[in-house]
Parts: C-alpha cells; sequence; structure tokens
C-alpha cells in the first residue's frame, strides 16, 4: 500500500517535471518566495498544488479570506522542499493597523499571483466582473505596496485590462510604482491558441509557440497565428480559431453550465507564468513570454506582447512583429476597447 502511494507521489512530481522540463531547469540558486492571494479559490488551489510541486519555490505562502490553514496544511504533506504557510485576514483592532495575515503571506515574497475574486458566470462578460474584483486588487495590492514592494506581481484576477492598470496606480500612489514588476498574466490565451493550432495542424502543442497579443478580454485577444511557422490556415479556420481564442473562456462557462469558469487551465497558465519568471530571477536566460505590461509599442499604456524577462522582473520589451491583413483589421478593432478597459481601471482608483 505505501510503495503504491509513494509511486503515485513519484508519478505526481514526474509530470510536473516533464511538463516544464522544456522550459525550465531544477535548482534556484537562491531561496524563492512565492505568495498566492485568494489561494482556496477555483484558480488558486491548483495554482497552489502546482508551486508546491515546482523545483523553483522554496517558500509558499497561501492568503485568503477563509479556508487557508487547512489549504496551506493539505499542500504541507506533499513531499516537496517547498514550505508552506497559509494566512487568513488579521481580525479588526483599535487603533487601527495594518492586515498582519496579509503581511505574512507578503513580507518576503519575490513573486506575487493573485488569482484572487469572484469567477465568471453564464452571461457574464469580465466586465461584469469589474466592480467586485476591482476593489479587491485594489486591497491587495495595497498590501503588496506595504509589504513587498520589490515583489513581480503576477495579475490573473480579472478583467485583466482593467485591474492591471489599478494595481499600476495603487502603486504609483505608494510612490513604488515600477513598470518592470508589474504584469498581467495572458498565459491561458498563448496555451488555448498553441493547443487550437497544434488540433487544427496534427502538431504536437510542445512544438506550438503562438504569439498571443493585445489584452486579456474577448476581442482584445489577438493570436498571430501568421507568424507560427510552416503553418497553413484556410479563410475559414483562421477565423474560427482567432475567435475560440478570443472567447475561450465562454466555451469553458458554458460547458460548465454555471457552476464555474477557467480554473484547471487558468491555474496551469499561471504556474507556466511563475516559473518563468522566477527562472530569469535566478539569471537563466532567454526567457520570454507574452505579459500584459506598461509599454509604448501602441497607443494603449498597456499591452500584452513577447517580454524578455531578467532577474529584476520585465527585462525587454519585445516588439510583436509584422501583422497580416486579417491580424490588422482585428488590431484597428481591438484598440478602442482595450483603450477604454485600461482608463476604467485608472479612473476606479483615482475616483
Amino acid at each position: 500500500m505505501f510503495a503504491a502511494r509513494t509511486a503515485t507521489v513519484t508519478a505526481l512530481k514526474r509530470v510536473a517535471s516533464a511538463t516544464t522540463s522544456r522550459a525550465f531547469t531544477a535548482s534556484a540558486a537562491s531561496a524563492a518566495k512565492v505568495a498566492v492571494l485568494g489561494a482556496t479559490g477555483g484558480i488558486g488551489q491548483p495554482l497552489a498544488m502546482l508551486c508546491k510541486l515546482s523545483s523553483e519555490v522554496d517558500e509558499l505562502a497561501c492568503y485568503d479570506v477563509v479556508g487557508t490553514p487547512g489549504v496551506a496544511a493539505d499542500l504541507s504533506h506533499i513531499p516537496t522542499k517547498a514550505k508552506t504557510s497559509g494566512s487568513l485576514p488579521s481580525q479588526g483592532t483599535w487603533p487601527p493597523r495594518s492586515n498582519e495575515g496579509l503581511g505574512e503571506a507578503l513580507t518576503g515574497a519575490d513573486v506575487v499571483v493573485i488569482p484572487a475574486g469572484v469567477p465568471r458566470k453564464p452571461g457574464m462578460t469580465r466586465d461584469d466582473l469589474f466592480n467586485t474584483n476591482a476593489s479587491i486588487v485594489q486591497t491587495l495590492v495595497e498590501g503588496c505596496a506595504e509589504f513587498c514592494p520589490e515583489a513581480v506581481l503576477a495579475i490573473i484576477s480579472n478583467p485583466v485590462n482593467s485591474t492591471v492598470p489599478i494595481a499600476a496606480e495603487v502603486l504609483k500612489k505608494a510612490g513604488v510604482y515600477d513598470k518592470t514588476k508589474l504584469c498581467g498574466v495572458t498565459t491561458l490565451d498563448v496555451c488555448r491558441a498553441n493547443t487550437f493550432v497544434a488540433e487544427n495542424q496534427g502538431w504536437s502543442p510542445d512544438d506550438v509557440d503562438v504569439t498571443v497579443i493585445g489584452g486579456h478580454a474577448g476581442i482584445t485577444i489577438l493570436p498571430l497565428f501568421s507568424q507560427v511557422p510552416n503553418a497553413t490556415f484556410s479563410d475559414e479556420d483562421l477565423d474560427k480559431l482567432t475567435v475560440r481564442t478570443q472567447f475561450g473562456g465562454d466555451e469553458v462557462v458554458k460547458a460548465k453550465a454555471g457552476a464555474g469558469s477557467a480554473t484547471l487551465s487558468m491555474a496551469y497558465a499561471g504556474y507556466l507564468f511563475t516559473e518563468n519568471v522566477l527562472k530569469a530571477m535566478r539569471g537563466e536566460e532567454g526567457i520570454v513570454q507574452c505579459a500584459y505590461v506598461e509599454n509604448d509599442l501602441t497607443d494603449a499604456p498597456y499591452f500584452a506582447t513577447p517580454c524578455k524577462f531578467g532577474k529584476g522582473g520585465v527585462e525587454d520589451v519585445l516588439p510583436f512583429g509584422e501583422l497580416s491583413a486579417y491580424e490588422k483589421a482585428w488590431f484597428d478593432k481591438m484598440m478602442p476597447d482595450l483603450q477604454k478597459q485600461i482608463q476604467k481601471g485608472v479612473d476606479f482608483v483615482d475616483k
């Protein structure tokens, strides 16, 4: 019985290792702490588990408003090197003081991943989530500004097109904003595009790496299929693949029939993003991934594009290359929506 359990754990470790072996190496040169804010949610739990399995993570801090000690205790039984802790908001005090539970999770963090917020439900757009999730992100980023101002922040909470500008404005008000350390995680858009292209072309997903630019909502997501080497698409397939990548989240929401949104695939994508950031931080060269960051490549102040990561976060924002006529039409269509969503985030903090 024990041997069977040991084999199962070993197999899980091998799965995690095999998943990342193409892009990541084993041990980090220095201890790395990752904080997951929203760690008991549909994204947070599998994301925290994947981080616990990662050889890149030495300390994993889980934070949420309920249930975090239990999640951390559960994760701590997995035999990997990451030391795991779980924190809850501290009780209200007088005189008021900082949220000690959040402070415990964030102090010393190198990367903070924020999937906290309410999930999408059938009929909801990412914009419908705005009011609730905007307040959550604002509060959590205020904590980051206080307890770990030099950490790289990876924002998953939707609508990312607006929550990243919210985070930026909060950090600016605190005097600690650094555009190289604030990223919206758009990795799931790349994962979807890679999966769909591989299915369409009869390839292994391991051999596909689609650049996806723009934002992280509907038509603001623009996969650049014209740049995929050796791929050929009919006009019909190109349109189907583009729209499916843009609205892949809706596909999952409908399939779950109101019971949730894209949680498992988002957790996986967030994990890949975090692993890449950690690898770059410890000095590995050539780490490039798409991220939604501040840049001047377009008229939008924030835009997802390939970024080279280094020891301090985003080392270089890379150009996204030539667009086909088909992609240029989508680009022109997306820009007004993206700019409005960015401004909505800025206005939320400045109101």
